[in-house]
């Protein structure tokens, strides 16, 4: 037996930390082609715990029953145990409006993870190698990326391992050989009608030409800019802890426009919310814009206010959620914090005046009291006033940001605004010479 391969790989596994002799069951995917097959016989040598899965896409009719015969008794030579799932490709691509390529790579992968949870595995193996890395390289520029897309296939990413990502294509054939690990061909592999194929069949080979050792070249390529990806990370994080709050969804623009590239840390933010590059583009050029303008995915929605951008998700603003205060509650937390306070009016009494603390005669409330969002056309007689004004002209004159309004949320009795929380009381719910009893609300924080 050739051990040298086995030798490399382990140590590939224990230098990235792939697996350990701890692990738990893995799922293998295993095609049938000479890649798949060396990995699930050096794993299986290497005594991890391992679950041989095989997805049949039905693309090339007796040779996908061919694999599909040919994984099995792989499997069973090594004693086993083999699960496979069918997929019509063609009819699932059509209906996901993708290409077939794109199909079957989002069924394999679906596959395996569903068949992990099911089989309660640990993790998943694939066995992608060098020049696999090297083809999503020029893909991923061929279609156009960012900085992660340069550096290639990942050894891990989330459950998924790579073992053979340091060898080559070679390497695993001349194992094969050498160890008598029978495989098979895939035809579409020579399918010219893939870009991946294309890649490979035609234009590696026209860079060879340019380049003799053009592989080598693009591995340390992607070698670099994998160390300089680790940089960007560390520092993106940090710009984006400083600039973004994501529990109250508040992008800080005056920190944004510190930053060398505002473009690249708003696609950072915002990519996680389905915002693409088209979009954050607009975003960016928004900065220096009036306030007002809005961004829309199929989730959230981004408005861009004088100093901030703020994010929600979408349908938020026409939540009507009402929370109920009954009379002697002494505290809320949700959806902020308030204490409640009962006193009678005496000598000694004092209102301490305080936007946070808001101070009523109690026999004019009707409880329960509700707190709710504010909504068009509400109005209240601000303290201090004899007319009503609607909240929509007060906040004007009182220059509330939009993410300002977006956080106003209303203390009512009865269909009365009597107090627009943290800010102003209505007039007539007041403290009077004639009130016997206040009830004292604390507006303390907000979750």
């Amino acid at each position: 037996m050739n051990n040298l391969l086995i030798e490399k790989v382990s140590q590939y596994i224990y230098k990235n930390n792939l697996l350990s002799k701890l692990s738990g069951k893995i799922i293998v995917g295993v095609s049938g082609g000479v890649d798949s097959a060396v990995l699930l016989y050096i794993l299986h040598y290497l005594g991890y715990k391992c679950q041989a899965v095989h997805c049949n896409f039905h693309l090339r009719g007796e040779e996908s029953l061919r694999d599909e015969k040919y994984a099995s008794l792989l499997a069973s030579s090594m004693n086993v145990n083999f699960l496979k799932k069918d997929y019509d490709t063609r009819y699932i691509a059509k209906q996901r409006n993708i290409s077939i390529e794109m199909a079957a790579r989002n069924l394999r992968y679906e596959c395996f993870e569903n068949l992990r949870q099911e089989q309660n595995a640990e993790l998943i193996a694939v066995a992608h190698h060098r020049e696999d890395s090297i083809e999503t390289l020029l893909l991923n520029l061929i279609r156009g990326t960012g900085i992660r897309g340069l550096v290639g296939i990942k050894s891990k990413n989330g459950k998924i391992i790579r073992p053979l990502l340091d060898n080559t294509k070679q390497e695993i054939l001349q194992f094969a050989k050498k160890n008598q690990i029978l495989h098979m061909t895939d035809s579409s592999n020579f399918d010219e009608e893939f870009v991946r194929n294309k890649i490979r069949l035609k234009l590696i080979p026209l860079l060879r030409i340019l380049n003799p050792s053009i592989e080598k070249t693009l591995l340390y390529v992607i070698k670099n800019l994998t160390e300089v990806t680790k940089i960007y990370d560390a520092h993106i994080e940090k710009v984006i802890n400083r600039v973004f709050n994501p529990k109250i969804g508040v992008i800080n623009i005056i920190e944004l426009k510190k930053t060398p590239s505002p473009e690249s840390i708003l696609f950072e933010i915002l990519k996680k919310y389905g915002f693409n590059r088209h979009i954050v583009y607009n975003v960016n050029r928004a900065i220096e814009g009036l306030s007002g303008k809005i961004f829309c995915t199929s989730q959230y929605t981004l408005i861009k206010d004088r100093s901030h951008f703020l994010l929600i998700p979408s349908g938020k603003n026409n939540e009507n959620k009402v929370y109920l205060i009954n009379e002697n509650e002494k505290k809320i937390t949700v959806p902020f914090l308030i204490k409640i306070y009962y006193k009678n009016i005496g000598n000694n009494f004092q209102i301490k005046y305080n936007s946070n603390a808001a101070y009523f005669d109690i026999e004019k409330l009707q409880f329960p009291l509700k707190l709710r969002k504010w909504e068009k056309g509400d109005k209240f007689i601000p303290f201090g006033m004899q007319n009503f004004q609607k909240l929509s002209d007060y906040f004007n004159d009182h220059k509330f940001s939009k993410l300002e309004k977006e956080q106003v949320w209303l203390l009512c009795s009865g269909n009365d605004i009597i107090w627009i929380v943290g800010k102003r009381i209505d007039n007539r719910y007041r403290i009077k010479s004639t009130t016997r009893k206040a009830v004292i609300f604390n507006f303390l924080k907000k979750n």
